[in-house]
């Protein structure tokens, strides 16, 4: 059982995941929590609103992506029969994140960047960059952090997303190349926000890939989709695998849809 810090209203019932009768209108709770954070102080760029977004479908299991207001992502984690259903298990597993990210251990300290940073280099081991561009984008990111030590995960998740992105888009070894700073870059992109502009830009970095080597943006894609079914269903954090498609289906759109490659991507 968790607690709220400073006042215990934000207990959460032993049987929140399994029961399906709950008494909490989890999605009422999650904007409350929210807007209580706001109301007490806390730092939200965008403001307090909570954002979901159903994936369109004419059958079950519904699928429903939430966002919150520091840019993390969270989805639908059950087989759910309706949309109504998907919406509360999104809100559902949102609010246990966020009323778990109150905790002490959540804040970015000196032993919290460790043991990011060697998540990070684990999680690009096997990738296609080269040693040399992961070493870069992992410096980067432990700069990002110790830049951002006291603030939560949770309020830091779309400034980290943002340079996840960039890792895997190759950009941040293109900035390293044009003999750009860390401090330079991490101030740039610290004021930015992930917009459709920056979704726009990176997706023609695919389509230049793509025309390079065919088929290469419908393996990746297959790859994000795969990352982000497996990633909801098991409950995580899930606004880097989310952009990464998103990203991918607007240079895939741009392309013609289905004329990728030999094959098309819905086969």
């Amino acid at each position: 059982m968790m607690v709220y810090p400073e006042e215990p209203f934000w207990v959460l019932p032993n049987n929140f995941y399994e029961d399906r009768d709950y008494r909490v209108n989890v999605v009422e709770a999650l904007q409350e929590f929210w807007q209580m954070k706001q109301s007490r102080g806390a730092e939200l760029k965008n403001g307090a609103l909570v954002i979901y977004e159903s994936i369109p479908s004419n059958s079950p299991p519904y699928v429903c992506f939430v966002t919150l207001p520091g840019g993390s992502c969270f989805g639908s984690f059950q087989n759910c029969p309706t949309k109504a259903e998907a919406r509360r298990s999104s809100a559902k597993i949102a609010l246990m994140n966020s009323v778990f990210n109150e905790h002490p251990s959540r804040r970015i300290s000196d032993e919290f960047i460790e043991k990011a940073v060697q998540d990070a280099q684990t999680s690009f081991k096997g990738t296609p960059q080269n040693s040399e561009g992961q070493e870069s984008g992992i410096a980067a990111f432990r700069f990002m952090l110790e830049a951002n030590k006291g603030r939560t995960m949770l309020e830091f998740q779309e400034l980290m997303t943002v340079f996840q992105l960039l890792h895997w888009n190759g950009s941040l070894k293109a900035m390293r190349e044009r003999q750009c700073s860390r401090q330079e870059v991490v101030a740039h992109y610290s004021n930015r926000s992930l917009d459709d502009e920056m979704r726009a830009q990176m997706a023609l970095d695919w389509i230049a890939r793509e025309h390079e080597n065919p088929g290469v943006l419908r393996r990746e894609l297959l790859l994000a989709e795969r990352e982000l079914d497996s990633s909801r269903m098991a409950g995580r954090e899930l606004r880097f695998p989310k952009e990464k498609k998103d990203i991918l289906i607007i240079a895939h759109n741009q392309l013609g849809g289905s004329n990728l490659g030999t094959t098309s991507i819905d086969n």
